[in-house]
């Protein structure tokens, strides 16, 4: 089953290849107006194709309405899959430049017959847009910002996909292995990841090995197995493979021998800066490290884990997040590393949406949701009034909202709903709603949607007095990044901090993947500065919930403790949080 807004999706890529291809811009508008009125439909889209009254829906036509049913029906359409075959690729890859859409770069392509993301940056650089009618001199210098940001991130995947593809090979590897643990990147909670290591140990490396690159995610084999070497003294690191994911992402297998795996398992967890750290910590006490062992001349010092590898360097325990060279470890060899946030620590839910404003699940759905995973409140923040195209709760909106909550609390008791608001950050710095109703929300999530292109400075104090505003609990999003697409605003980040101090207002973790935003070494810093950092999902759906853990790894590379997250107070306790 598919819901109203996987279908609204589908229909507004639809609509976004119409484009592309030149149509008619009523078409167009037909399918981005059908685009909208699936997103608000009032009854379940199942009981609608069912019933065969979609067309009733204002908005909706036939040929919408066909297109919707066999996407249902198939997961796609074949109208769909003859124009997405007929839309060159580097149109595509054109979209993903922040501030181009369709319209503009159907107007570049009928001008100059661009086609790819190469031939736009050339002509970026040779000063051609800004001779077409439209485009201009700024227009030019912003689509080639965005092309050079698309070439840094060129390799990178979100966290998100990167862990379906590792848990996926993991599942398969481990059948292979006595040990086994995914390593890289992806085990330090990096935001983005370039590739996957995985280490293995195991009495069959061939098998292993065979079931790696014969895994169906691998699409090419890079380097094959490397095999046994029987000449070697000790053969500890037995085999290796590589290969590239059909999404571009290499997987690296590195298999070992038991008694190399804690050594392995470190290393090729990284960071490369990490581990030369620990190398020089090493040479300090006589010791040599590597990823077979540590040794001492050609005695190696046995190791049972990573932790006895740590201890015998004199060492607290590093978790994976932290090793970034970053004072790791200077803190482990004072026994000063904080006892890090876990998932079991977050007692509640925040900065949650649902029907009521652009979510796919109703406020009893989503409260439920959170009720089963075993928390013990949720807090509602649908977005205000101003977010007309997030469907924006207007006043009668919030009070129906209330009249539900409190309804539901009756219901759910002792679980508690809290009433929020996504307010969004008006251009001046001001909120949205007038100050009597603000002060009514238990909690304010203040959040930058719009105007994203202010100077540092202007973005700055935009953001600073909306901290400053009595009612605001919390910042959302706090520079607006979107991984991979778009890069933050321009915003001085250390005066929003010591702003958010000052105050009493705490930032936010953005748990989404495609956000992850505020950044892990802003945490840092945050915490330093002693802000309360509050890690939210803002969870659009209830499968939107399941992000936490992903908002879990940056605090802990932020290096929080579950004393510095208020979502990690109890029901009782962050009650008395909101009202102070």
């Amino acid at each position: 089953m598919i819901t109203a807004r996987i279908a609204a999706d589908f229909i507004a890529e639809y609509a976004t290849l119409l484009e592309l291809s030149g149509a008619s811009p009523f078409r167009v508008r037909a399918y981005a107006n059908a685009m909208r009125a699936l997103e608000t439909l009032t009854s379940p889209l199942d009981e609608l194709l069912a019933a065969g009254t979609l067309t009733e829906v204002k908005g909706i036509g036939d040929s919408v309405a066909e297109l919707v049913a066999e996407f249902a029906d198939t997961g796609t359409a074949q109208a769909y899959e003859k124009l997405r075959a007929a839309t060159p690729e580097g149109l595509l890859d054109m979209l993903r430049v922040p501030g181009l859409g369709p319209r503009k770069i159907v107007a570049i392509r009928k001008a100059l017959g661009i086609e790819t993301l190469d031939a736009l940056e050339q002509a970026c650089r040779d000063g051609q847009l800004a001779a077409l009618k439209g485009f201009g001199s700024k227009t030019q210098a912003t689509i080639l910002k965005g092309v050079e940001f698309i070439r840094a991130h060129e390799g990178h995947c979100r966290v998100d996909s990167a862990h379906q593809s590792a848990q996926s090979l993991l599942t398969t590897l481990c059948s292979h292995a006595q040990h086994f643990a995914i390593a890289g990147e992806l085990r330090r909670a990096r935001e983005t990841v370039q590739q996957l290591d995985f280490v293995i140990s195991t009495t069959d490396a061939e098998a292993a090995t065979a079931a790696f690159v014969s895994h169906p995610d691998i699409a090419e084999v890079i380097a094959p197995s490397a095999g046994f070497d029987d000449s070697t003294e000790l053969a500890e690191v037995l085999s290796s493979a590589e290969g590239r994911l059909s999404s571009g992402l290499q997987a690296n297998l590195h298999i070992v021998s038991d008694d190399a795996f804690p050594a392995a398992l470190h290393y090729y967890t990284g960071s490369e800066e990490h581990r030369a750290a620990l190398c020089a910590k090493a040479t300090e006490r006589g010791l040599v490290l590597d990823e077979r062992g540590l040794w001492r001349g050609d005695e190696r010092i046995e190791c049972a884990n990573e932790a006895a590898l740590f201890a015998a360097l004199g060492l607290a325990y590093i978790p994976p997040e932290l090793r970034e060279n970053q004072g790791e470890v200077e803190a482990a060899a004072a026994d000063a590393l904080p006892d890090l946030v876990t998932a079991a620590d977050i007692r509640g839910m925040l900065h949650v949406h649902s029907t009521y404003s652009d979510g796919a699940d109703s406020l009893e759905s989503m409260a439920r949701a959170v009720q089963e995973r075993g928390f013990e409140y949720m807090g509602i923040a649908d977005h205000s009034q101003a977010a007309a195209y997030a469907g924006g709760l207007r006043v009668e909106d919030v009070q129906r909202q209330w009249e539900e909550i409190d309804q539901l609390n009756e219901e759910l008791a002792p679980f508690r709903i809290f009433k929020g608001i996504e307010s969004d950050i008006l251009g001046d710095g001001s909120l949205d709603y007038d100050d009597d109703l603000l002060a009514q929300f238990d909690f304010v999530v203040a959040s930058v949607h719009s105007q994203f292109n202010l100077s540092r400075d202007a973005m700055t104090a935009r953001i600073v007095r909306a901290i400053e505003h009595p009612a605001t609990t919390i910042v959302g999003h706090p520079t607006g990044r979107l991984l991979l697409d778009r890069e933050g605003y321009a915003v001085d980040i250390d005066s929003i901090i010591k702003a958010a101090g000052r105050c009493g207002v705490a930032l936010e973790i953005n748990a989404h993947p495609s956000r992850l935003d505020l950044d892990w070494r802003h945490v840092k810093k945050a915490r330093d500065h002693g802000v309360q950092i509050a890690v939210n999902t803002d969870a659009h759906s209830v499968g939107g919930l399941d992000h936490l853990g992903y908002g879990i790894g940056i605090a802990r590379k932020g290096w929080l403790r579950a004393t510095g997250i208020p979502n990690a107070l109890s029901r009782e306790a962050i009650a008395t949080w909101f009202q102070n």
